[in-house]
């Protein structure tokens, strides 16, 4: 599971709360896009499927609540055909077993992250692809 961040001042709240509806404004498009080909998009059905109850849902979508536990985001994403990394993300989360990973060679991993910051999607597929099949 994921831990939730402290937030102490005005501002970092302020900006913790446009994440949220942000998030969940990208959430309801999601399920709003699939609802158009199939109505068991809606907030109700989707809800019951992953485990949650439809008003919670619809605050998430609205902004009035963070985003959802990781599982549930998983849950979520499945149910939408979406990656759960890139869902996560778009909430400003990352996955467990990624922050695990990192936990053990923070320093190195972070100067990893930031030195690819600027690399292009083409040569870090490469990349990604060469690390997967162990040829780097």
């Amino acid at each position: 599971m994921q831990s939730r961040r402290y937030v102490s001042s005005a501002d970092e709240k302020d900006d913790e709360a446009a994440k949220a509806k942000s998030f969940g404004a990208h959430l309801r498009e999601l399920r709003e896009q699939r609802r158009k080909v199939n109505r068991r998009y809606s907030v109700r059905q989707t809800a019951e499927r992953i485990g949650v109850e439809p008003t919670h849902l619809s605050k998430i979508e609205r902004g009035e609540i963070y985003p959802p536990t990781e599982d549930t985001m998983r849950r979520l994403a499945a149910d939408l055909g979406e990656d759960a990394d890139l869902l996560l993300a778009r909430a400003g989360l990352v996955a467990s077993d990624v922050l695990e990973v990192i936990a053990k060679r923070p320093t190195l991993f972070a100067e990893i992250i930031r030195g690819l910051g600027d690399v292009s999607d083409q040569e870090l597929s490469a990349l990604v692809h060469k690390v997967r099949n162990g040829v780097w």
